[in-house]
């Protein structure tokens, strides 16, 4: 905002950088947002500036000042050297991925990562001579021992957005650092309001705007940030590929993250509540949510994380299929969709058995994943009584 400099904004709270940062109304006739700018083509000012490139914008794709709004916001939210936006979260690991990974190199991936980057790890980076090994997620300081001549990044995600398991982020960077590789992490789950990657030793941190900074389940976004030394290479490989997210979702974006402070903290106390209500209910046998101290990584989690978020585990008595079906019918404020940190409630049920390599998924259970929305909390409870009442009377 024109009226503090970047120095005065960096001094102040999350929630108020973010309302403040990446909008200039001087510089947009008087509007409090900066306005979506389509275009493809710049007009240099005279010749001058155009065999000089001068101009602060040379083409549509390489950046205009909706984008400069969200990646400037973004940037100092992470603390990064820049940001680069990608059209999805799964686009964004990839774009992360390619930025620092060459034929013949060996990539380390926490096991429990998001379902597409193992697909295009296994997939794409493999038909290009990039080798993959998956470890433990709690493999901690133990990962030195994994490293290879040619190992050149290790991705992370803490915790996993599918089994919740935590990680120990600096000691995990560290070792990577020892082992000149560079340590990515996708950071959705938490958001930069809960835990900057950056300052636990991690190089590019990597979030899917689609779920928390968006908020309205009405877009796709990713967000690529990164320190000073890994971000060149982060920038020329986003160009190179001719990524673009256009000026309407990026309006959108920044819409949304003005709004993330409130709808995180709300959203995260709801979950919080549930998930204690579910942890004393006979029938449920494990609730996988960090913040609950009887989460094998809450000890990390009270360490490193500031807050947390609206997305957790729940693992139930086993249940045939008939009840299975009982409980999602009758769970009826939870949708059932493969996303989550909009403004609804959503649940899911997990399978982790075909894809888990290091460790084996064994929820000793049925497992499900809640998104626990903006909905009254009551109701919510209200809703999954209704729902194991059914189940158990399947």
């Amino acid at each position: 905002m024109s009226k503090l400099s970047k120095d005065e904004i960096g001094k102040l709270a999350p929630a108020t950088r973010i309302v403040a940062n990446g909008r200039n109304p001087d510089e947009s006739f008087g509007f409090v947002s900066t306005p979506p700018y389509r275009g493809s083509t710049v007009l240099y000012p005279d010749a001058d500036a155009c065999l000089s490139h001068r101009n602060r914008y040379t083409y549509g794709r390489r950046g205009n000042p909706t984008m400069e709004a969200l990646t400037s916001l973004w940037s100092e939210l992470e603390g990064a050297a820049g940001t680069v936006v990608c059209p999805s979260g799964a686009s964004a690991c990839a774009v992360a991925l390619l930025s620092v990974l060459g034929a013949g190199d060996h990539l380390l991936v926490t096991d429990s990562v998001y379902r597409p980057t193992r697909d295009f790890c296994d997939r794409v980076l493999a038909r290009y001579g990039v080798t993959t090994t998956y470890f433990d997620p709690q493999i901690g300081a133990g990962i030195s021992a994994l490293f290879q001549p040619n190992t050149k990044a290790v991705f992370t995600e803490s915790p996993g957005s599918l089994t919740f398991e935590m990680q120990d982020i600096p000691a995990i960077a560290a070792a990577a650092k020892a082992h000149g590789a560079v340590t990515l992490m996708d950071n959705t789950w938490a958001t930069p309001l809960c835990f900057r990657p950056l300052d636990h030793g991690v190089d590019i941190s990597i979030n899917a705007a689609t779920k928390y900074p968006s908020g309205h389940s009405d877009l796709l976004a990713g967000l690529v940030a990164a320190n000073a030394d890994t971000f060149p290479r982060v920038l020329k490989t986003h160009g190179d590929f001719g990524i673009y997210l256009g000026p309407d979702d990026v309006f959108l974006l920044l819409r949304g993250l003005r709004t993330m402070p409130l709808r995180l903290k709300e959203q995260a106390a709801s979950a919080l509540a549930i998930a204690e209500w579910l942890e004393k209910r006979p029938d449920v046998v494990s609730v996988a949510h960090p913040a609950l101290p009887s989460h094998p990584g809450h000890a990390l989690f009270k360490r490193d994380f500031s807050g947390a978020s609206s997305l957790f585990g729940l693992t139930v008595k086993q249940m045939t299929r008939a009840q299975t079906v009982a409980f999602l019918d009758n769970a009826k404020l939870f949708g059932m969709g493969y996303s989550w940190g909009g403004f609804e409630s959503l649940i899911i049920p997990v399978d982790a058995t075909e894809f888990r390599t290091a460790v084996p998924f064994a929820p000793g259970g049925s497992a499900f994943r809640l998104q626990i929305g903006l909905e009254d909390t009551t109701d919510l409870i209200t809703s999954l009584e209704a729902a194991f009442a059914a189940a158990a009377a399947a």
